[in-house]
């Protein structure tokens, strides 16, 4: 009797484990499915809001940057561009290679934003004038007298490379404004705060100007290798007094142009980065 009830026993677990065997997964599937189906959820992207943005090498942004500043083409006044509505300045209704649009969407929040421009700037402008790229005389900017505007430089084969950068630029509303060791305008890395572009007005003639030593430091502030010296044959190419061109490394084996130079008279200073 007691080997029968053992017998029976282990036949209904052999018939248990078959059954589980055989509906078993199908039934933990439809469980599964219907704890999700029809039913809404939500998580937190870390990137949520950065649309094509990813850390690029700073001769990249470099590269970018200029591509796009030689490729812009502006028929209208910069307060008529500021009234262009988001998708006029859609990444996929962008023509030509490069493009430099304003940003509507403005900072996606890792960015420096409109309230910390003017401090971030000042700050990169005293970096700059301790290694001696521009005079101790050159005047902080400010919210009053400075206007500042988000931009994007983009790749339109790959708009994933793109790169936020201020606009920071002396009023046009200031009329008369005096222009004596102030900053005119310049491109500000709206991540890290770093000035690729500027224009200054000064007390430096050219004569007190090394640009080999510029160039140079400058290279060091951004993170850059050492170019290499460009020549050019066109007398078209530049209209101020006095230059020197140089030529990084970009993407590829494409290179861009960066021009220190210097218009007399005026004593304005310049690095810019597009031709």
């Amino acid at each position: 009797m007691k080997k029968s009830t053992i017998n029976f026993a282990l036949a209904v677990f052999a018939i248990v484990v078959m059954g589980v065997s055989i509906w078993g997964p199908e039934l933990l599937t439809g469980y599964r499915d219907h704890m999700v189906l029809d039913r809404i959820t939500t998580e937190t992207s870390e990137g949520e809001g950065e649309g094509y943005r990813y850390r690029l090498e700073s001769r990249e942004k470099l590269f970018i940057l200029s591509q796009c500043l030689n490729s812009q083409s502006l028929p209208q006044s910069e307060q008529s561009a500021l009234t262009r509505t988001e998708e006029e300045t859609d990444y996929q209704d962008l023509e030509g290679t490069y493009a430099f649009v304003v940003n509507h969407r403005g900072p996606t929040g890792r960015e420096i934003t409109r309230d910390e421009i003017f401090t971030t700037c000042n700050e990169m402008l005293d970096s700059l004038k301790r290694l001696d790229i521009l005079p101790e005389t050159v005047r902080e900017v400010n919210s009053r007298d400075y206007d500042a505007v988000l931009y994007s430089a983009i790749d339109v084969l790959e708009p994933r490379n793109n790169v936020a950068v201020w606009k920071v630029s002396l009023s046009n509303s200031k009329k008369n404004a005096d222009k004596a060791n102030r900053l005119l305008d310049a491109y500000v890395d709206a991540d890290d705060g770093k000035i690729y572009e500027w224009y200054a007005r000064t007390e430096y003639t050219w004569e007190d100007i090394d640009t080999d030593a510029v160039m140079e430091k400058w290279c060091e502030y951004m993170g850059l290798e050492s170019p290499e010296p460009y020549e050019t044959d066109n007398p078209l190419l530049e209209s101020a007094t006095y230059y020197k061109k140089y030529a990084f490394s970009g993407i590829g084996e494409e290179k861009c142009v960066v021009t220190i130079g210097f218009y007399e008279g005026i004593n304005e200073l310049f690095l810019k980065i597009s031709r």
